[in-house]
């Protein structure tokens, strides 16, 4: 019989419906971020820099591309015969198919894979955060505190504790209490949505909810779990950590890389951060450019004028174009003489002629106001913007749009195009 002392199981089934127009045709871990990796690269780094070799990784909404993607594991070093990398959707099966429906509901329909695994340890992992973390030191105070389950927090700044799950808990980091986006915190500690289990609890307890409606880790698990005594061990986490589920904060990581000295590194050689990589020549700067503090990719070409914004691969910026403060995705084209500010464009995406992107003042957005704010200008995939139109801030835009979409040339603050 095969077994792994800790297997991870990694949950990229999320829409991501607050990043608006990024993920109508994409599952949010599949978003790229910092020029060429995609979000999902980030816990799948983790776990082989941390020696786990057994990942399942659960999808679901907008597959392919993450499937793509991920294909048989090879940058990450996990396409193995036994371990590697496994794509576990949800399947047809005799009795009670359906879509996952919670974080834990997913796990328990994959118990097979886990169990030919047979594992010691499972350890849960969502796929839509940004950080490095190393899950064996995590695995260690798991074992020297002889828990049932630990869970990892971060301590997040006390004027944002009420939105998040937060844990209470005594001198020794035991869990004693679980507060639910409460209005007045008790703690600071918030939960990370990364778990380690023993396989034994993780096993009983989803067998027990299994008709729980939803089920969840946070909401019922953990809680079932503390009711009935298990030894419930809070892992204090203290590096950088980033949940890039809105667009402002997706946005603000970005930007974060380019800081003269980031705090999030993607350079480091002993915690390397993986990716699939396509073979493509490098950029290209020609005499009369001018970049400041920017990541370019491979196979960009730049003739106009790139200042504080992270470029995917294969982006083109033509002579006079000036983009600043902005994330611009793989294969988009900004034409001559056209402004770029403060905007996120993505994939294979075309700004027109001297148009004009993020002029004005600040609107509420009329058709998602709590998803496009900050001042964003927001692109989806495959969008054209015509020549010589402006564009206000607080914007969605995703579709080929045409000249008569812009009254008198231009699409105010807070308006949206979506086709």
């Amino acid at each position: 019989m095969i077994k792994k002392e800790m297997i991870a199981m990694l949950l990229a089934g999320g829409q991501g419906s607050r990043l608006g127009v990024l993920t109508s045709k994409l599952a949010k871990p599949a978003v790229a971020f910092g020029g060429k990796y995609k979000i999902i690269d980030f816990p799948l780094s983790n776990c082989i820099n941390s020696g786990i070799d057994t990942v399942g990784v659960l999808t679901q909404y907008q597959p392919l591309r993450l499937n793509q993607h991920i294909g048989i594991g090879i940058p990450w070093d996990l396409d193995r015969n036994i371990g590697g990398v496994t794509i576990l959707p949800p399947y047809e099966k005799m009795k009670n198919t359906d879509w996952y429906s919670g974080t834990a509901n997913a796990i328990y329909q994959n118990m097979e894979f886990m169990q030919y695994y047979n594992p010691e340890y499972v350890i849960i992992l969502g796929g839509d955060h940004i950080y490095k973390m190393d899950y064996e030191l995590m695995l260690d105070f798991h074992k020297k505190n002889n828990a049932k389950i630990t869970l990892a927090t971060y301590e997040v700044p006390w004027e944002e504790a009420s939105r998040f799950g937060l844990v209470i808990t005594d001198e020794n980091n035991q869990v004693q209490e679980f507060e639910e986006k409460p209005d007045n915190p008790r703690s600071n500690k918030a939960s990370m949505g990364i778990y380690i289990f023993n396989w034994d609890v993780l096993k009983e307890s989803l067998e027990k909810l299994k008709d729980q409606p939803g089920c969840d880790f946070g909401m019922h698990v953990i809680p079932y779990c503390h009711e009935r005594g298990d030894k419930i061990m809070a892992y204090t986490y203290q590096g950088y950590w980033k949940d890039v589920g809105t667009l402002s904060a997706y946005w603000e990581a970005n930007m974060e890389l380019i800081d003269i000295i980031p705090e999030f590194n993607l350079y480091e050689e002993f915690w390397r951060i993986y990716t699939k990589s396509d073979m493509i020549p490098p950029q290209y700067f020609s005499e009369s450019s001018k970049v400041s503090g920017c990541i370019i990719g491979d196979g960009s070409e730049i003739y106009g004028e790139v200042y504080n914004s992270v470029l995917g691969a294969g982006v083109i910026i033509e002579e006079g174009a000036v983009v600043t403060n902005s994330i611009i995705m793989s294969g988009t084209v900004i034409k001559a003489g056209a402004k770029v500010e403060k905007a996120v464009i993505a994939e294979n995406s075309v700004i027109g002629e001297n148009t004009e992107v993020g002029f004005g003042e600040e609107v509420e957005n009329k058709y998602k106001p709590n998803v496009y704010a900050g001042g964003l200008v927001t692109i989806g995939e495959y969008s054209t913007i015509p020549a010589n139109v402006r564009i206000g801030k607080n914007v969605a835009i995703i579709g080929k749009t045409a000249e008569a979409d812009y009254p008198d040339g231009v699409l105010e603050s807070g308006e949206s195009i979506i086709r």
